[in-house]
């Protein structure tokens, strides 16, 4: 290219586990080369902004440490001795093992895992299509948005909600349970224009002081796990003070008499001893939702991940239905747009050849999988295979000790399809180069917004790097799998997932870059009707609508006190919050990253520190009955006493003993759906 000319621009998404799937501009440089990464200035809900560790996308791309080459292990496990081989000996060994596995245990010992590595659709789920075929080990994914939307859908009956572009028109956003200057940064941009613009205001709901509770007007830096004491409380002085709207309750809701009854015991005071908040606190964010009619409830994920989040949840979205804040453009509640794309992922998972008498195994336990606990094995043969692609189990897992003892056994076979030598490539018999989304094509969902983007290849792939599609449908020929998916390339199966999904074609995709998929007002915000059969928000929720354990949990919004609380062995509570230069393990490997994120470390509190007799930097020993890792102090007075926060989950080998923070992190399965809850561990801190 020369000095005078312009790069290419390339539209595209970005492909990361985050629910803002920013519409971007790529700049290509060559043939194998990018340049600049920009937001899409007009994408409405990007508006040309993303967040800065996807802004350096070339130093990912272009890393030196980026995986080139098909490897064979050849020393012990985990040592890191490898030899380079063709992709011709790579497939046929991953092919011969599977079928000698397959032969003398049965096609469920082997276990395709996968989850959120790439958001793409044919990326990240081609790999279903293989296991359904070839009736591989089912996967419950369960490690992300299980509580979440189990909570979402308790009460509003359907995974949409209001445009969240709405925000921007907003009087009053409350942003609960994320970090959205750390995770989703185009929330910011729509809740500051609102305040530019509108002079609205921002309340942030989160257990510590972080980017986004900075940029606030209010935080309520609450105990984590006890959301739902706080909606509770705030919908008591709702009812108490006058600023439920009885018109809409009557004629949207179910249940209101009684919860209103409920509600009586649920005094501030009562949510005050619960959550550490002041009752002054609780009454001043309550008495500003009640009086402002554009309330925007912007609710997240990190709030869920506890053995109650699933409750608290569903009383945060009471919220909205009891001042009917639904009524108003730039007011109702959002946590994701699912259901508004209507996909038809039949070809793309081999939906046809699905059995559903093949069992099915957790994600977020593959600790206790690999193993060998009987009862996640559901009764079955032992787990011998593996195929893992886009996530990184040896860091992300909870009980990581057991994920490490399970991945150590020498008879597991694994296979791990990456871009990086991550941990859990390290623990391979052979790891295979994967491309990354500016090197094959894809088509993106925003659960998190409204638009579907197809983004086409920018440059071709680096080394021998094959994208995760190929690498499946070269498998299944060695494998005898044979299914029609196999025979198309990417472009084509977007062609027919379009199609079937009732979608404009490839070409107006590559004309107009992303298609708008919003419902309309009336539908977003339930005026015609909320999404239960009966049309109605529920306030009493049925749990067996949305997972098979649920006994013993609330109908009526509650505090759900279930959490591990501190205790005299125990006596400080763990929240494992996201860096923001980190996403999951992604950009760990980034000079950039690692250098504004440091080292591993853990928040504590001053009166905690003084307690526990440490200073700043010094060294603690944190642990709990799963076990126990050293890290370094940060001293923060930013969250309550008695709480503790380690951001990032960073690669074991970052750690002083070698492993990281989810090893102190539960796998049991969260009611009433499964998910771990990774921000409710009990743990004891002690000087080094």
């Amino acid at each position: 290219m020369s000095a005078a000319s312009k790069p290419e621009i390339f539209s595209s998404a970005c492909p990361h586990d985050c629910p803002s799937t920013c519409s971007l501009e790529v700049e290509k440089l060559g043939p194998q080369k990018i340049g600049r990464v920009r937001g899409a200035e007009d994408n409405s809900y990007t508006a040309g902004v993303i967040c800065a560790k996807v802004a350096r996308y070339a130093e990912r791309t272009h890393h030196p440490d980026r995986l080139m080459h098909p490897l064979k292990r050849v020393g012990a496990k985990g040592e890191g001795k490898w030899e380079r081989i063709s992709w011709e000996e790579a497939l046929d060994t991953v092919a011969n093992k599977f079928l000698e596995q397959e032969k003398k245990l049965g096609p469920e010992t082997v276990w395709p895992y996968y989850y959120a590595g790439t958001m793409g659709l044919v990326h990240r789920d081609g790999i279903n299509r293989l296991r359904h075929v070839k009736k591989y080990a089912g996967q419950e994914s369960t490690i992300c948005i299980n509580l979440a939307r189990a909570g979402w859908k308790a009460g509003v009956g359907v995974y949409r909600g209001a445009d969240p572009r709405e925000m921007a028109k907003s009087d009053l956003v409350v942003i609960w349970g994320t970090n959205a200057v750390h995770t989703q940064i185009n929330v910011m941009t729509h809740a500051t224009r609102a305040r530019k613009e509108r002079g609205a205001k921002i309340v942030v709901i989160d257990p510590y002081r972080n980017a986004t509770a900075i940029a606030a007007d209010h935080h309520l830096m609450l105990k984590p796990g006890t959301d739902g004491a706080l909606a509770l409380g705030i919908m008591h002085i709702l009812f108490r003070d006058g600023m439920a709207d009885r018109e809409y309750l009557e004629k949207y809701t179910r249940d209101f008499l009684e919860f209103e009854e409920h509600l009586q015991t649920k005094t501030p005071q009562w949510a005050s001893d619960i959550t550490g908040l002041t009752v002054a606190e609780i009454t001043e964010v309550a008495h500003l939702i009640g009086k402002t009619p554009k309330t925007f409830l912007r609710l997240g994920y990190g709030f869920t991940r506890s053995r109650n989040g699933a409750v608290n949840m569903h009383a945060a979205t009471c919220i909205a239905a009891v001042t009917g804040s639904w009524k108003h453009e730039g007011g109702g509640a959002f946590h994701t747009n699912g259901a508004i794309f209507h996909w038809d992922m039949s070809l793309i998972e081999g939906h046809d050849a699905l059995d559903p008498k093949v069992r099915m195994l957790d994600q977020s336990r593959i600790g206790p999988v690999l193993t060998g606990d009987p009862q996640d094995l559901k009764d079955g043969p032992p787990i011998t295979a593996m195929l893992i692609q886009n996530t990184n189990p040896m860091d992300v897992a909870p009980e990581l000790a057991k994920v490490h003892a399970g991945f150590a056994r020498e008879d597991l076979f694994v296979c791990v399809h990456e871009q990086f030598m991550t941990e859990t490539a390290k623990m391979a018999d052979i790891v295979l180069p994967a491309t990354t989304f500016v090197e094959h094509d894809d088509i993106y969902q925003g659960g998190g917004q409204n638009h579907i983007t197809l983004g086409r290849k920018v440059i071709e792939p680096l080394g021998e790097c094959r994208s995760n599609h190929w690498v499946i449908c070269e498998l299944a020929k060695r494998l005898g799998a044979e299914h029609e998916g196999f025979q198309l390339t990417e472009i084509e199966l977007i062609e027919k997932l379009l199609k079937s999904s009732g979608w404009p074609d490839v070409e107006t995709f590559m004309q107009s870059k992303w298609v708008d998929a919003q419902v309309p007002f009336e539908e977003a915000h339930f005026l015609n009707g909320f999404g239960h059969e009966d049309g109605k928000f529920h306030f009493a929720a049925d749990w067996s609508e949305v997972g098979r354990n649920f006994s013993g949990m609330p109908a009526l919004p509650d505090h759900w006190d279930v959490i591990q609380k501190p205790d005299e062995q125990h006596p400080y509570r763990l929240v494992t919050a996201p860096a923001r230069n980190f996403l999951n393990t992604s950009f760990t490997a980034t000079p950039s990253s690692l250098k504004r994120e440091k080292r591993p470390t853990v928040l504590l509190h001053p009166e905690d520190a003084k307690n526990i007799g440490v200073n700043q930097d010094d060294v603690v020993r944190m642990g709990n009955a799963q076990g126990s890792l050293l890290i370094h102090v940060d001293i923060f007075d930013g969250l309550q006493p008695g709480t503790v926060v380690v951001e990032g989950i960073w690669p074991n080998k970052h750690f002083i003993e070698k492993i990281g923070i989810n090893l102190l992190v539960g796998a049991d399965a969260a009611k009433p759906n499964g998910g771990a809850a990774f921000h409710d561990t009990a743990v004891w801190i002690k000087p080094n």
